[in-house]
């Protein structure tokens, strides 16, 4: 198992900071830095930046628009964009619906939806969870009927990222409600959310954001053509997504910027007349988040070893990735917390009488990081996932 960088590797990691140095908006880096959500303007604008260079998807195929990186340098790029502050494109038409579409889809879906997909003209976003179907994913009822050439879909779906900003978004969907195993009965549907029947209805968070959504579909009609794979086997595409999902979930580089972030703070912050970070006992705390950031890159430099290796994507052991990297984040936030202290109040005023974007918005941040032990199949799920698939209990 080799987990270092080659040479090649180091200058192309130079490469892609000193363009993401070079190319990214400053009003963007700044709001990434200091917490402030991005409108649907800002996600397509850096789009296009990166589509024109050509790297708004570097795992794609080099035939439909990819660069021809091996894993090792996405894997890089990741890092690099996460280390400068800079926003990764929402995966849920570059790095999800894409996937499926490479794998399943069929030559008239990939050639309708890859190019826009490829260039930031349609914003996709994911319908999984509804009301009593989140972790237990097979629960779904949003019913799909097929009529001559469309499906009629009625149902909900809930906890929607992003749903406001959609273009499209891809739905599991139940197609046969008589089925013996749940997972049998369920399919993969693209819908234009243009169609008539879908309303979108914002879930306002605990930290005052519209991030999520409720989404309502009434008697829509969907092109029967926008079948993913086949019908009823959509549990099958279900599971490859999720696969793709996790191994993205370690987060190391933006847990790294975090971690200066917090650095800074606490050398900012005095406690009985010392700066918080020369206290014993806080230093303590943000060594051993430290230690836990190198366990988890160390663990994704494995499984990126053995992707290299065998060309496989991993096993249900990447949910490791999933676990550790949500709580490594939820720690990162409690700590900035208790550095902040009272600063951390929502809109604080700083002396000058602006506003300090950054603590202002720790209070926010920690309540909203709160999700990340649920969101992609809870840690629970996924300790089962490991237990079962990997450990054979």
């Amino acid at each position: 198992m080799d987990l270092n960088y080659s040479n090649e590797e180091q200058s192309f990691r130079s490469e892609v900071r000193e363009w993401i140095a070079g190319n990214l908006p400053d009003d963007i880096r700044e709001k990434v830095q200091n917490y402030r959500g991005l409108p649907k303007e800002d996600y397509l604008r850096w789009h296009k930046i990166l589509a024109a260079k050509g790297w708004s998807v570097p795992h794609w195929p080099q035939e439909w628009g990819g660069t021809g990186w091996d894993i090792t340098q996405r894997y890089i790029y990741d890092e690099e964009f996460a280390l400068a502050g800079a926003p990764g494109l929402p995966p849920f038409g570059p790095a999800m619906c894409a996937s499926v579409l490479l794998k399943f889809g069929t030559p008239a879906q990939k050639d309708q939806f890859l190019p826009r997909i490829r260039e930031g003209d349609d914003f996709w976003v994911q319908g999984y969870s509804e009301p009593g179907a989140g972790s237990d994913l097979a629960a779904l009822k949003m019913r799909a009927e097929r009529v001559g050439d469309h499906y009629v879909i009625n149902g909900q779906k809930i906890w929607t990222t992003l749903g406001h900003y959609g273009d499209w978004i891809f739905c599991l969907v139940r197609t046969d409600s008589q089925a013996e195993k749940r997972q049998e009965g369920i399919s993969f549907i693209l819908m234009d959310m243009k169609t008539p029947g879908i309303t979108v209805r914002p879930l306002i968070l605990m930290d005052g954001g519209h991030e999520v959504n409720e989404i309502f579909f009434d008697n829509v009609k969907v092109p029967a053509q926008n079948l993913v794979f086949e019908e009823n086997k959509g549990w099958t595409v279900a599971k490859y997504l999720l696969g793709h999902e996790r191994m993205g979930s370690g987060s190391v580089g933006a847990s790294r910027r975090e971690l200066a972030a917090l650095r800074a703070l606490a050398g900012r912050e005095l406690k009985n007349g010392k700066p918080l970070l020369e206290d014993v006992r806080f230093k303590d705390k943000l060594s051993r988040v430290e230690i836990e950031i190198d366990a988890l890159e160390i663990t994704s430099m494995r499984f990126l070893d053995q992707m290299r290796r065998t060309g496989q994507p991993p096993g249900a052991d990447v949910s490791m990735l999933k676990i550790r990297g949500t709580e490594v984040q939820q720690m990162i936030t409690e700590l900035a917390m208790q550095a902040a202290g009272p600063n951390s109040q929502p809109f604080k005023a700083v002396d000058n009488g602006s506003i300090d974007h950054f603590t202002s918005r720790l209070a926010p941040r920690y309540f909203n990081f709160r999700k990340a032990s649920i969101y992609a199949g809870s840690n629970e799920i996924q300790r089962n996932i490991i237990a079962k698939m990997t450990l054979g209990l």
